[in-house]
């Protein structure tokens, strides 16, 4: 469960830098060459959004569940 958390975490700064890339290489002129970095950015939002539903559906299902912030010392 946690190795696919960190993956898919791992995938969303993946996606973000990508995107930064294909902006620094194809913004020099002003206008987009390519969509490689809507693309990517489209991928960034999809992997936030997959592992939302993935939390919530492990809440649900019982697999993970909150701890809270302790209190006290």
């Amino acid at each position: 469960m946690k190795i696919l958390m960190a993956l898919a975490f791992v995938g969303i700064l993946g996606a973000l830098a990508s995107a930064g890339v294909f902006m620094l290489r194809e913004g020099r002129d002003g206008k987009p060459r390519s969509g490689s970095m809507m693309r990517a950015l489209a991928v960034r939002v999809a992997i936030s959004v997959a592992l939302f539903s993935f939390v919530m559906l492990s809440w649900y299902m019982g697999w993970i569940q909150p701890k809270g912030i302790p209190v006290g010392p």
